[in-house]
Parts: structure tokens; sequence; C-alpha cells
């Protein structure tokens, strides 16, 4: 899961980040609300940490571009402003949860679990590719039946793949579902994966398009 963290102030912004990825999320940090939207633009985010007082775009103005376009993506806002009249603001805004600063790290962890939880609710019906069933709410893949044993980056790489079957993903896209900016990535680290995967699923399931990328084979 990638979170965008928007926060302006560097010492929250480093705990926060420190604690999310502890807790297993990949997460990219701006302080300026336009880098904000610039990153929502080129990544595709699970969910977004919006402090309402940013710089060069708010928070809400934030909110009110990325609704237009990604209605479904889980928003939060994590702001000092605490009254109930601001609180109501934001959520009548669009904003799916509000955290009033200073907040625990333990409670927004929960709070964006809470979030996940309902967005895979609402989506969460299982892949076919032939033989191969992918359940993304139970991280389980199946092949004629028989439970694959995947890490969790071979998951998210065949979830992405197995979401636009017939879609072309260049090694870029693959690379930036599993790795948050600064993560340091093997040159080889996409190709690896797909090998390993290969080895898992069948060797011709996932097609290699000579200078483009890679895409599932609908029939093997």
């Amino acid at each position: 899961m990638r979170i965008l963290l928007a926060e302006d102030d560097h010492s929250q912004a480093d705990s926060i980040k420190n604690w999310l990825e502890m807790d297993g999320y990949q997460v990219d940090w701006v302080e300026r609300g336009d880098h904000a939207l610039w990153a929502i633009a080129e990544h595709h985010y699970d969910c977004l940490l919006l402090d309402r007082g940013l710089p060069k775009a708010t928070g809400d103005e934030i909110l009110q571009q990325v609704r237009q376009k990604h209605p479904d993506i889980a928003i939060i806002f994590i702001s000092a402003q605490d009254s109930i009249q601001q609180r109501v603001q934001g959520l009548d805004l669009g904003a799916n949860d509000y955290l009033v600063k200073p907040f625990s790290l333990e409670e927004l962890s929960a709070r964006i679990r809470s979030q996940l939880r309902l967005r895979h609710a609402q989506s969460t019906q299982q892949l076919q590719c032939g033989d191969l069933r992918l359940d993304p709410e139970a991280k389980t893949v199946y092949r004629a039946e028989q439970l694959l044993n995947l890490t969790s980056r071979e998951f998210q790489i065949l979830y992405k793949l197995m979401q636009r079957p017939t879609h072309i993903f260049t090694r870029e896209q693959l690379e930036s579902s599993l790795y948050a900016w600064g993560e340091e990535i093997e040159s080889n680290a996409i190709e690896v994966f797909i090998y390993q995967l290969r080895k898992k699923i069948g060797s011709q399931r996932i097609q290699t398009i000579r200078g483009l990328g890679y895409r599932m084979q609908q029939s093997v």
C-alpha cells in the first residue's frame, strides 16, 4: 500500500513517515501543496494524508481537485484546526476522516486501516485469469485451486497485472507500485520478481513485450 503524506512540518512528517514505513506502507512525503498535486498526477496512492495549511496549495484545494478525478481514494486530513466547525467543514469538503494534531501514531495507523478496509470492502471482487484466482482482501492466489506461496512484492506485481490484464506495464510503473521515493532499487529488481512469479504461476502467464514492459497472458 502506498501513501502520500503532505505535511510542511519536517519533524512531524519524519515521525509519521518512519512510523508508517515500520507499519509496512510505502510513504512518499511532500511539504508543498503543488508538489502533492504533481505526485498524485504521476502515481497511484491508496491513501492521502493532507495537512490543511500547506503552502502553494492548501489541503482543501488538493482535496477538491483530487475528488474530481479520484472519487474513491481515501483522504485523511491531519490538522491543527481543531474546532467542531473546522472539522465538520473538512469532512463536508469530502475528507473521509479528520485527525486533530497532536495525535497518536497508533491512532493514525488505525484510522488508515479503517479507511483501507472500507475501500477493500467496496472493491474486493476476486480477479480471475485462466486458472489463476487472486483475492485482494485475503491476499491469496490460487492456481487450479492450489494455494500459491507468494512474497508481498510478488503479490503486488501480480495484482497490478491482473487488474488490467490487457494493459502493458512498464518496469518503471511496476517499480512505482512497490517502492516509495528514495528507496534503493536494484536495477534488475522487477526482472527478478517476474522470474520468481513465473516459476510459481507458470512461465507463459506473464508476457514480456520487448521494449515496452509486461502484461498478463489471458490464455496459455
